[in-house]
């Protein structure tokens, strides 16, 4: 119960916090124990990871103010002209949205917390976000802690 709270809270500050990893996180405590709780783990981390996304599609939606956030969407750069793409077409068809987000979540091409904010520029249904978050997010690191095991079986 404590290491899948653990894992909750630093999936939610590692979703908050782009400098924080929840993926190494999850590598050292798979790779240090051999307990039956890791999926346990990731799918407390999927449910973190879901909360702590939420708030960047928050700010997406226009619900949230975050100024640094706000700065960076306005700045031209190498992804502007992407992002107006996407969000064009995640406007016009809201299942390709779903997939991006989807493909996003799981991994991470194109950056999570970018598609995150799209998914609230484009006002998709907040329950599509969370479902299709939570259900990707969790198989990612399911697939994550099984990884370690799965090597030690193979040597």
């Amino acid at each position: 119960m404590a290491e899948s709270l653990l894992a909750f809270l630093v999936a939610l500050v590692s979703a908050l916090l782009p400098f924080l990893n929840i993926e190494v996180y999850l590598l050292g405590v798979a790779a240090l124990t051999d307990g039956g709780w890791l999926l346990a783990a990731a799918a407390a981390a999927g449910a973190g990871q879901t909360l702590g996304k939420l708030a960047y599609y928050l700010v997406g939606r226009g619900v949230l103010t975050v100024p640094w956030l706000q700065r960076r969407s306005r700045t031209p750069g190498r992804w502007s002209a992407r992002i107006a793409r996407w969000r064009e077409r995640a406007e016009e068809h809201p299942v390709w949205a779903a997939g991006l987000l989807a493909v996003s979540s799981l991994t991470s091409v194109p950056p999570f917390m970018v598609v995150s904010v799209l998914a609230g520029t484009v006002r998709m249904p907040v329950a599509v976000f969370l479902a299709v978050t939570m259900a990707t997010r969790t198989a990612r690191f399911a697939v994550l802690v099984c990884v370690p095991g799965a090597a030690a079986a193979l040597l």
